[in-house]
């Protein structure tokens, strides 16, 4: 056996553990009862570790070692290595205990935010969240950092993304996105009262079925589900499961849930198999597994073109709901902007204004200027700030994301990041194919998903965010390419001068 087919044999073997710890969580957040927790955070412990060790000994870095110095590999042999190189130095820092400590209290924590969620009561989840922050204090630690301990573990999620790179970001969404805010919120409230009639459970989740299958989500390696908090999890490209939820008395939860976690999963069902376990096997970070998402969710699910298609079977599913609705109202609908609580069901304008209050909270709890026990308070203060709202309860509130009770500080900014590079790949890709919006009235998707498939999902790990960015559009992130994407289509939307 070469040294690299063992380099393959070792990573997928770790891959294997990670999976299966992947398939025991998604348990736990679909079918397990709730006395199942304390076991359960036991065994992914455990399965967590053992891949942990593995992907840290030192005959496998006596191995990467040893691959780095060859010239007998092939170029893509050579790229899954060098990043299993950078992977195994960070991996190395981390303690074995450690990852047992974090995986243990992961489950106790999100055991504690679903009691929270479900009595409405933050102080059911503080105290475990406050150990979390601790345990997460620590890694950055353990990881090390020159400015900022929120750094350390922005990396986990967005290879060398800094906060001073990110505070750039949100300085442009409040000094050139507000302005467009306010100018539609001067403007008459668009009615969206055709969202919140009653529509049955069943026939959304029927008809988000059929939304996904069009999109080229493939059911013989996925499937859909409901959970408290939608996501998506890949156990391998021929194994990605995505969750949703529902609201009878409201449309837009359910449908754009699923759209949102579908284009997770066509990018998971889109890495190429023979790299299983491999980094170029691998999402490649995830702003731009977010940009698949919101490319999907709001590029696509929020356009006329798609609907052109959609609505005329919509009308036909819930006719005394939406009989009287022309597609045109339905359109500016489910476009409304307007200042709201939930994060996930924020339009695509206010929605960046939410994750900048979470990129702000979490930068304060790294750096001890901000307690757990003081998080519900400080919340619903940034809310009134920047979007003029406050909460009324915890869940609709401080509660309201699974996120921190996973332990993944860092992971919000991405969101922003992803919906920015969405734009940015949708319109290279609309230069380049001048038909995917007809195709789209037709309902045909095709051209766009084998689009992404070559563009980016193919590539893995193979590129960072930045130099994917330029490779597929020819330039880097360039924020104002999704300003232009805002300002003219609720230019059109709501009558503004532009």
């Amino acid at each position: 056996m070469t040294q690299y087919n063992q380099y393959i044999e070792l990573t997928q073997k770790a891959a294997d553990f990670n999976n299966a710890a992947a398939v025991l969580g998604w348990d736990q957040e679909v079918y397990m009862p709730p006395k199942g927790f304390a076991f359960r955070g036991r065994q992914l412990a455990t399965l967590s570790a053992q891949a942990h060790e593995m992907m840290t000994s030192e005959a496998y870095g006596a191995l990467l070692k040893a691959l780095l110095e060859s010239s007998s590999l092939k170029e893509e042999a050579i790229r899954n290595v060098q990043i299993s190189w950078e992977d195994y130095e960070k991996n190395k820092r981390i303690p074995v205990s450690f990852v047992s400590q974090l995986t243990t209290q992961t489950t106790q924590c999100f055991g504690a935010w679903m009691e929270a969620r479900q009595k409405n009561d933050y102080s059911l989840f503080a105290p475990q969240l406050d150990k979390m922050i601790a345990l997460k204090r620590q890694q950055a630690d353990y990881y090390g950092y020159q400015d900022h301990p929120y750094d350390a573990l922005l990396d986990d999620y967005e290879k060398g993304a800094t906060v001073s790179q990110l505070d750039v970001v949100f300085q442009q969404v409040q000094k050139q996105l507000s302005p467009l805010v306010a100018s539609i919120a001067a403007k008459p409230i668009i009615d969206d009262h055709c969202f919140h009639q009653h529509y049955d459970r069943q026939k959304q989740f029927d008809f988000s079925m059929q939304v996904l299958r069009r999109m080229g989500y493939d059911f013989d390696a996925g499937r859909q589900d409901f959970s408290e908090h939608p996501f998506t999890t890949s156990f391998s490209p021929q194994d990605v499961r995505i969750t949703t939820r529902v609201d009878e008395n409201d449309f837009s939860s359910l449908l754009w849930s699923s759209i949102h976690e579908g284009g997770h999963a066509l990018y998971e069902q889109g890495l190429p198999t023979e790299q299983y376990g491999l980094p170029l096997g691998m999402p490649a970070s995830l702003s731009i597994h977010e940009s698949q998402s919101r490319l999907w969710e709001n590029g696509i699910g929020r356009s006329m073109d798609f609907w052109s298609y959609f609505y005329p079977q919509l009308q036909a599913l819930f006719p005394d709901s939406l009989q009287e609705v022309s597609l045109e109202q339905f359109y500016n609908s489910m476009n409304r902007v307007s200042p709201s609580l939930i994060r996930t069901e924020a339009d695509e304008l206010t929605y960046h204004f939410h994750v900048m209050i979470r990129y702000e909270i979490e930068k304060a709890l790294l750096s001890n200027e901000l307690q757990a026990k003081d998080l519900s308070e400080v919340w619903n203060a940034y809310y009134q700030r920047y979007l003029g709202v406050t909460p009324t309860d915890d869940k609709s509130g401080v509660l309201q994301d699974v996120h921190w009770s996973h332990g993944s500080f860092g992971y919000f900014p991405t969101y922003s990041l992803g919906s920015f590079y969405a734009a940015q790949f949708l319109a290279t890709a609309k230069e380049t194919i001048p038909t995917i919006t007809t195709d789209m009235a037709k309902g045909d998707f095709t051209q766009l998903l084998n689009w992404l498939r070559m563009n980016i999902h193919q590539h893995g790990r193979r590129y960072r965010s930045e130099a994917l960015c330029q490779k597929v559009t020819g330039k880097p992130l360039d924020f104002n390419v999704f300003l232009n994407y805002a300002q003219e289509k609720y230019a059109a939307i709501y009558g503004l001068k532009q």
